[in-house]
């Protein structure tokens, strides 16, 4: 039973960096042993035991304990891997037709990458055609790169959307159709006071407008197209029910006038479409099969469902998915526009902030942005992103093609007096390196200076440690010590209060130095030293071991990944 304990615990330190966790651990021994419950008082002391035991290996140890004593974990995990969305309805043999439906604000943040990645998913198992529609009817919110950005930030994901529709190339199929549901009654034009308008509503009342003839509104229509009313003076509306349980969708605002001009139209219109109205009527004439959006549209869904109803069209499939709340970075593009304004956010790619294009420097691979998407599902129920489940993603596929390198955070200078040359050969890339690469930073070391950083010289100060793939050394001050290469009698003397096989790891630099900022997603940053050996990988996102992920930009400076 210990063996397939220290496997269980090796296997979810794989999972998690080479850190196993207690409690996971117990709760996996449970699930795979149900017998095994009425033990866990004496087993829990046992499993802490071992999995302290197997914190200490290497990766290559943990991944042989596995394969030795309990190979079927692998399998679980192939089948985990499988995951995958659910089936659509009502698929038919040319495939689906579906569409992302970005407003050109900004570019793409973090949030619209579900909507994106979700349709993409059903476009690569069924075929047929995903439309970009970039939804620009409201001038004044307009970032006029972001026509060029959102389809960058898309190509970057890896959805490759097979057409692209600007709404505001549309407006003479939205003028016609609403002339014709005007003339069928089913629309009108109102001067009533948008404030008298909202309170019949409420109200269950219609306005006056609303009981006249067609002729009467397609006058005033004709006069709001061509610019004969100012702005707030009219509006057109779509009928629906006043008697309708929920306020919102009774009677609704299809067009209203805007005096802004439009970064790509100019001036040449003045009655701009609401969403509702637009995006049913491309909807239809886009020929979608099925619809995918938050469940914040379901009754965006109930108010477009009236236009289609009123001029025979078939409806497409809805699926509506729960919220996902994300969390400790910056989305708002008011919020981005107004910061990089006034110099708090660098750009559209500050670390700081959740853009796409932020989550490309910092040094994030896109599948693992697809992979936590596809993995939390299509259900309707709300949820919060989680950064740490995320993480483990990008680090699963990031981690064997990572160079490591140490980075030394505040360095400490430590006077090393030493007769002769130490060498340190240090692995580039982890045994399961997908570049095939398994070569070694070498480094021969020398009388002169090691530096370590300062949080180990505080922490280690009087102590023995071992210098990674150095050997073993004594922290005194101002100075450092060779003590010998491997742990025997003479080393515990100098570690008499600690077990052997306890030594604390750090990592250092000597003479293979160069300076280095990190730049951290709170705006701070980390300044030290890094490996020469490391602008040799410019470009790539490194490990820094001790430290975390960064993509290193330059010889001068990189961005934090994540831990």
């Amino acid at each position: 039973m210990e063996e397939k304990i220290r496997a269980i615990a090796s296997f979810n330190a794989l999972e998690h960096d080479g850190k196993a966790d207690s409690n996971s651990v117990v709760s996996k021994v449970v699930a795979l042993f149900p017998d095994e419950r009425k033990n866990l008082k004496s087993l829990i002391p046992r499993i802490r035991e071992i999995v302290e035991e197997v914190n200490s290996l290497s990766k290559e140890e943990m991944s042989e304990i596995v394969k030795r004593d309990f190979p079927e974990l692998l399998a679980t995990k192939a089948r985990d891997e499988e995951k995958r969305l659910p089936d659509l309805p009502n698929v038919e043999k040319g495939g689906v037709v579906m569409r992302m439906a970005p407003s050109p604000s900004g570019p793409l943040h973090i949030g619209h990458a579900r909507m994106a990645i979700l349709n993409d998913e059903y476009l690569r198992r069924y075929g047929g055609k995903l439309i970009l529609r970039i939804e620009d009817t409201n001038p004044a919110n307009i970032e006029l790169d972001a026509y060029q950005m959102i389809q960058e930030d898309l190509r970057w994901l890896g959805v490759n959307f097979t057409d692209l529709v600007i709404q505001s190339k549309r407006f003479d199929l939205y003028y016609s159709e609403m002339k014709k549901l005007i003339e069928a009654g089913n629309a009108y034009v109102a001067t009533t006071p948008t404030e008298e308008f909202k309170s019949n509503k409420q109200r269950g009342l219609p306005i006056r407008e609303r009981d006249e003839t067609p002729e009467e509104n397609l006058e005033r229509w004709e006069k709001m197209v061509s610019g004969g009313y100012e702005k707030g003076e009219v509006y057109a509306v779509v009928k629906t029910d006043l008697n309708h349980p929920n306020p919102a969708i009774r009677d609704f605002i299809a067009f209203r006038v805007i005096d802004t001009p439009h970064p790509l139209e100019g001036d040449k219109y003045r009655a701009y479409p609401m969403m509702n109205f637009s995006v049913a009527v491309d909807d239809h004439y886009l020929g979608l099969t099925h619809v995918i959006r938050g469940k914040d549209h379901i009754a965006n869904t109930e108010k477009q469902k009236y236009i289609f109803g009123y001029r025979d069209w078939k409806l497409p499939y809805y699926l509506h998915y729960g919220k996902v709340s994300i969390e400790h970075t910056i989305l708002k593009t008011s919020l981005i526009k107004k910061g990089i304004r006034s110099g708090e956010f660098s750009g559209w790619d500050d670390p700081k902030l959740g853009t796409l294009v932020a989550f490309k420097k910092r040094g994030f691979d896109p599948l693992a942005i697809r992979k936590y998407y596809v993995e939390s599902g299509i259900g309707s129920v709300d949820t919060t992103f989680s950064w740490e489940i995320f993480y483990s993603f990008n680090r699963k596929i990031i981690d064997s093609r990572s160079p490591r390198h140490f980075f030394v955070n505040q360095p400490v200078s430590l006077k090393f007096d030493f007769e002769g040359t130490l060498r340190a050969d240090i692995p580039l890339f982890p045994q399961t390196s997908q570049s095939g690469e398994h070569r070694n930073r070498s480094y021969t070391v020398g009388k002169g200076t090691i530096i370590i950083t300062s949080q180990d010289h505080q922490k280690f100060d009087g102590e023995l440690v071992r210098l990674k793939d150095l050997g073993f050394f004594k922290i005194e001050s101002s100075r450092i010590e060779y003590i010998g290469a491997s742990i025997n009698e003479d080393v515990q003397k100098w570690n008499p209060n600690k077990p052997l096989g306890k030594v604390p790891i750090i990592h250092w630099l000597s003479g293979n130095e160069i300076p280095f900022k990190v730049t951290k997603p709170d705006g701070s940053e980390d300044t030290g030293m890094i490996e020469r050996d490391a602008v040799n990988y410019l470009g790539t996102v490194h490990q820094f071991e001790r430290y975390g992920y960064v993509n290193v930009l330059n010889e001068k400076e990189g961005y934090f990944t994540h831990p």
